[in-house]
Parts: structure tokens; C-alpha cells; sequence
């Protein structure tokens, strides 16, 4: 089953958009539709469009996948999972703490969005068009937008990507954008790390946009945009470490925080890809669960200590 973490009906997220308001927004919203809808070859958005967008609590979407126009869009209500408020279910435990998936951060950031394209049974369109591909490859490459991947070996022995989601990070916020899961819990299991390495890096503030009955069933929490906005004002400032730093630490069971630079937030994307690789996903996967402490059991820990 395949499912996006901010999948919203396109009537719905228009009406969002229109509903969004204030002349400050309203001006903000002229300023990033010169910025991006007036060439004509219609080239990735640029980053520093995205990241003022994001900052002022807009995002981009596309109508559907072939669709090189993009409207701009400011929920009414906004969903978001409290990082000391994550439900894990009981299964989802188990599976956690046996390490059934190798999981990596930023090892495969355009697979993920790609995935997260694809038509599924229940939606069969998407927002994610190429467009929206390549403007998020390129604030990857700038740093601010992570993949949590999944994997488990193929038939031929060769990691297999299973699930995963992406998003876009600035300061101490964590935009979750979509994910996807071809094996049961997949998709979990990538948000329950997402979670957990965010409280130990430092970040505050994970917003999933929309709300689902599956982010609610895991903790989300709905809030109007006004209050959402007061909590990225509260967010800002440099986490103490990079997503990929704290991946590193829950692999080799390094717990000291504050071990990295908070500058490696801006060389996430090249720090974890590399990290990634060296993981050893095939030799990893389900290699760890008969250990006594491995990196799905101190997830579990680090989320039930406080939680």
C-alpha cells in the first residue's frame, strides 16, 4: 500500500489556499508567484523561494503529475506530532525492536520522493510533479530537505527500498512532506526514527501539514495555522546536531549529545548520504536484532523515557 503523508484532494487544498489570509500573506504570495511563474521554460523553484515560503508557512503543490504550474498553499488548520507525544503501537514495537528494516538517513533522497510520486489504489494522481521533484532534489542538495529510508535485501541479495518519507528542514522545524511503504509498517517505522532523531538533535517543531486519520492514530495533534506559525517563531535557531548526526549515534550507540556541529545542519544531505553507504545495508538488515542493544531497541528507549 502506498500513502503520502500530506495528501489532500485538490478542491480541499484550494480552498486552503484561498481561505489563507492577511495582506502580509497575501503580499508574500505575490512575491513567490513572480518569483517562479513567469518563465517560461517553468525551471525548479529556487531554494531561497522554498525556504521563505516554508518559514512563512506556505508550500507548493502541483495539480497533477505532468503538471509544470504550481499554486501556493496555507492551510486553515495545520497537523503536527508533538515530539514527546509519538504513539507506538505495540506491534510497531516489536518490529522496531527486532530491526526487521535497515534504516538510513539521506542515503536515497530522490528514490523516496519518487516512490512517494507513484499512484496508489485510493489516489491514482498525485501532487509531486517533476517539477516539484527536481525544485526538492535541489534543496536536498542545498541541505534542507532529508529522506528516512527502508530497506530490505532483494532476491538477489541487493537492498531493496521498502519505505521512507522526506521533508523539508529549517532552523528547528521538520516539514514532513510525504511518505510511502510497500511492506507493512514501513512507512512506521521511518516517521518513528524521524521522531527520534529529532529530540535527540535538537529540533522542536514536526509539521505534517494535513491531517489523516493515520498521523492521528500515531499521535498528530490539529492546531489553526495562526498557533502553528507562533511555533516556528519559537523554533528558531540552529538544532544542536544534523538529522544525520543523530543517525549515527542510535547505529553505533554513540549517546553523547551535542557531539556534532549545529553547522551540519547545512551539509545534512552529503553527511548522511555518505553515512548511508556506510552502513552496509544488505549485511545489516536483521543482523543486529539478536544483540543486546540494537538501533531499533534504542529508539524504543529513547522515545519511551519521556514519553
Amino acid at each position: 500500500m502506498l500513502y503520502q503523508l500530506s495528501y489532500t484532494p485538490a478542491a480541499r487544498r484550494r480552498r486552503a489556499f484561498i481561505e489563507g489570509g492577511g495582506d502580509r500573506q497575501s503580499s508574500l504570495r505575490s512575491v513567490l508567484c513572480s518569483a517562479i511563474m513567469h518563465a517560461p521554460q517553468r525551471p525548479p523553484i529556487p531554494v531561497e523561494t522554498l525556504l521563505l515560503a516554508y518559514r512563512s508557512g506556505i508550500f507548493p503543490m502541483a495539480d497533477t503529475r505532468e503538471d509544470t504550474e504550481v499554486f501556493w498553499v496555507e492551510p486553515r488548520d495545520r497537523a503536527i506530532i508533538p515530539l514527546d507525544g509519538l504513539r507506538i503501537s505495540k506491534s510497531l514495537r516489536k518490529t522496531l525492536r527486532a530491526d526487521r528494516f535497515a534504516v538510513t538517513v539521506d542515503r536515497a533522497f530522490e528514490q523516496v520522493i519518487r516512490a512517494c510520486a507513484q499512484p496508489r489504489a485510493d489516489h491514482p494522481e498525485t501532487w509531486i510533479s517533476d517539477r516539484i521533484v527536481q525544485s526538492y532534489v535541489g534543496l536536498h542538495r542545498a541541505g534542507h530537505a532529508h529522506s528516512v529510508e527502508c530497506w530490505l535485501p532483494g532476491e538477489d541479495g541487493a537492498p531493496r527500498l521498502v519505505g521512507g518519507l522526506y521533508g523539508v528542514s529549517f532552523d528547528r522545524v521538520f516539514c514532513g512532506e510525504s511518505m510511502f511503504s510497500r511492506q507493512t509498517d514501513a512507512s512506521k517505522v521511518a516517521l518513528t526514527w524521524l521522531v527520534a532523531l529529532m529530540r535527540r538533535a535538537g529540533f522542536t517543531l514536526l509539521d505534517c501539514q494535513f491531517m489523516t486519520e493515520h498521523l492521528r492514530s500515531m499521535g498528530a495533534t490539529e492546531l489553526a495555522q495562526a498557533d502553528y506559525r507562533r511555533l516556528v517563531e519559537r523554533a528558531k535557531g540552529l538544532p544542536r546536531d544534523s538529522l544525520g548526526t543523530a543517525w549515527r549515534q542510535f547505529v553505533s550507540g554513540n549517546h553523547a549529545s551535542g557531539a556534532g556541529s549545529a553547522a551540519a545542519t547545512a551539509s545534512g544531505a552529503a553527511v548522511g548520504a555518505a553515512e548511508g553507504r556506510a552502513a552496509g545495508v544488505p549485511e545489516g538488515v536483521g543482523a543486529a536484532a539478536a544483540e543486546p542493544s540494537s538501533p531499533g531497541k534504542r529508539i524504543v528507549q529513547s522515545l519511551t523515557q519521556t514519553s
